[in-house]
């Protein structure tokens, strides 16, 4: 909760209270209305049936599994890039030692 709903909740609090509310009945209230709008976010989102915990399930492991290929796929990139320089590099220095001349003749 950011601070400005906290503090407009404080508010309404305060006013209730003050007009006889008691605060078990006011933190009763809130929490039923926390309740009920969670619901409905969780239904304008899908997430209020029965399948819900097993589909947040599935997809947290969907997405572990889409980091990890990612992962994978950078770390293969590199490797390979490292691997290509390497061979760059090896193949520059036996051009410039003459290897492949010694090879000819």
């Amino acid at each position: 909760m950011n601070s400005q709903n906290a503090s407009m909740l404080a508010l309404l609090i305060a006013q209730a209270e003050g007009q006889g509310a008691d605060m078990p009945t006011l933190r009763a209230l809130i929490e039923e209305a926390s309740e009920v709008g969670a619901e409905r976010a969780l239904a304008a989102l899908g997430l209020k049936d029965e399948h819900a915990r097993r589909d947040m399930d599935e997809l947290r492991e969907l997405l572990r599994a889409w980091r990890d290929a990612k992962r994978s796929a950078w770390n293969a990139v590199v490797s390979w890039a490292v691997r290509i320089g390497l061979a760059l590099l090896v193949a520059g220095i036996a051009v410039k030692v003459g290897v492949l001349e010694m090879l000819h003749g």
